[in-house]
């Protein structure tokens, strides 16, 4: 795909703050359509990064553009690209139909009233309430319903799920996914929470030690030919022993009589097979699927030569 195809290209990015680099050269596109996450330890960048593409931070080097534009020229999108960000800049004392009355009026092409973004985000009740009334979890509803007036094609969210209950989060998962959808909105969103990510991106970058470690799409990436087992057997260094004569397997960690084994191109019923026939008794043997909790913990775990390796 061309940069000028992509919703947003940022290539070679680095950023330093004094004498500290924080993006040592960040590469990451989003391509149209999609919802992207972007995951990484905090202080990684991710924030830094979403600010230098919206064009509210400088950089030292690199190029970004945003719907085929630079940062600076973000306004001439009319409204086709929102940020919103982990802390909301609200009005204290106005309140939430204030807000949106007034973000109305200022929006380019609206779609919504200020009462349909109410009633999008839960916020109906609470429409004359003063934003300093509301809980965090409230303001960032309003926040994003401030962002939801008009029609925007690509949407940047830092740590959208902060501050927000069960039923929030499920509200704000079910209008990403109904908006990606329906309008075919693109999506960049940073959280910790990657249980949340991992059930509705598409795509998924890891940033770690400034750099971006790994790009790929979430069935890829869960949908590895690599088999995690657990295994439970009356005799750990035996099966040690064994499987390790074979280069396509691991023997990630083993305590006592429980090993965890990592193979490629090896089913679990081929590695039972080879331990009985061993005369190893097998007790449990479980395949571990390998989400994005496990991805993530491998590469942010892995030393230090071996976590910057990129892919796409």
């Amino acid at each position: 795909m061309k940069a000028t195809d992509a919703i947003l290209s940022v290539t070679s990015l680095r950023k330093r703050f004094a004498a500290v680099e924080v993006l040592k050269g960040i590469d990451l596109t989003v391509t149209p359509g999609a919802i992207h996450g972007l995951v990484g330890l905090n202080g990684s960048g991710k924030t830094t990064t979403m600010e230098c593409v919206l064009g509210m931070q400088s950089f030292q080097s690199g190029n970004i553009q945003i719907l085929g534009r630079q940062p600076a020229d973000i306004w001439r999108c009319q409204g086709a690209v929102v940020g919103i960000f982990d802390t909301p800049g609200i009005h204290s004392g106005l309140t939430v139909r204030q807000v949106l009355t007034h973000a109305r009026m200022l929006c380019p092409q609206p779609v919504h009233s200020p009462a349909e973004v109410e009633d999008m985000l839960g916020l109906g009740r609470y429409s004359h309430y003063r934003i300093r009334q509301l809980s965090l979890g409230n303001r960032r509803r309003v926040s994003i319903a401030h962002a939801l007036l008009g029609q925007p094609r690509f949407i940047i969210m830092d740590e959208p799920f902060n501050g927000l209950d069960a039923g929030g989060v499920d509200d704000v998962l079910n209008l990403i996914k109904d908006l990606n959808s329906r309008t075919g909105a693109s999506f960049l969103l940073s959280s910790h929470q990657l249980a949340y990510l991992e059930s509705i991106c598409t795509h998924i970058s890891i940033l770690h030690n400034g750099r971006i470690a790994l790009t790929e799409t979430l069935q890829n990436l869960t949908d590895s030919t690599d088999t995690h087992l657990r295994i439970v057997c009356d005799s750990a260094g035996a099966a040690i022993e064994l499987l390790q004569t074979d280069p396509a397997i691991q023997v990630s960690s083993h305590e006592q009589n429980l090993l965890n084994v990592q193979t490629v191109g090896i089913d679990a019923a081929e590695i039972n097979r080879r331990l009985v026939m061993a005369g190893i008794s097998v007790s449990e043997l479980q395949p571990i699927r390998r989400g994005l909790h496990q991805v993530f913990q491998d590469i942010v775990n892995a030393p230090s030569d071996t976590s910057l390796q990129e892919a796409s």
